[in-house]
């Protein structure tokens, strides 16, 4: 299934400092065909490798790994 990334929200913290290996996680709105949402975190460093954007069409594989999609579909597009 395909999803349009319609919100990431990196987290703030402050002033306070992470431990050494932190890895920096972002939560992902996603939403379906449907107009279902669902959300998840994403390690922000892998969305930025990704060159996933908000807007930009994901799917998900059995192990919930965000992979970009190739080909826009209208009809997420214009539901969001």
């Amino acid at each position: 299934m395909r999803y349009k990334v319609k919100r990431i929200m990196e987290p703030d913290y402050g002033c306070e400092e992470r431990p050494e290996n932190y890895v920096d996680m972002d939560k992902i709105i996603l939403c379906d065909e449907n107009g279902s949402e669902l959300c998840i975190e994403v390690a922000d460093e892998e969305l930025y490798e990704k060159e996933i954007n908000v807007g930009d069409l994901v799917t998900l594989d059995p192990g919930n790994v965000i992979r970009k999609a190739e080909v826009r579909e209208e009809n997420i597009e214009n539901k969001v």
